[in-house]
């Protein structure tokens, strides 16, 4: 198991929005999350800096294969249409990044 962590803006006017679409995402979007093998999977929203930080645990055997297939969902690809004008993405984010990947520095269970 691997855990990952990502952060991203949020428009300040969307931040309803968003959060009107989390509180009930698509069923068959949390399906192929599950199908790609993510688990635990969480958002968190930091005001008033409106950030975005999401944490979870992938339990597969390749990241980049599971990220593909998700990636090439049509209802997934529908629900990021409807998700991306809310966000902001980080100006300093890799090449290919959406959301900023972030390195882990410390955990504990």
């Amino acid at each position: 198991m691997q855990r990952y962590g990502a952060v991203i803006g949020v428009n300040a006017e969307k931040i309803a929005e968003y959060k009107r679409l989390h509180a009930a995402v698509w069923p068959d979007v949390l399906a192929m999350i599950k199908a790609c093998n993510i688990a635990d999977y969480t958002i968190y929203l930091k005001e008033p800096e409106n950030l975005l930080f999401s944490t979870y645990e992938y339990h597969g055997t390749d990241h980049d294969a599971d990220m593909a297939r998700m990636a090439a969902d049509p209802k997934t690809q529908e629900w990021w249409a409807v998700c991306m004008p809310c966000q902001k993405p980080l100006e300093t984010r890799r090449e290919g990044e959406w959301w900023a990947a972030m390195e882990e520095v410390f955990h504990v269970d």
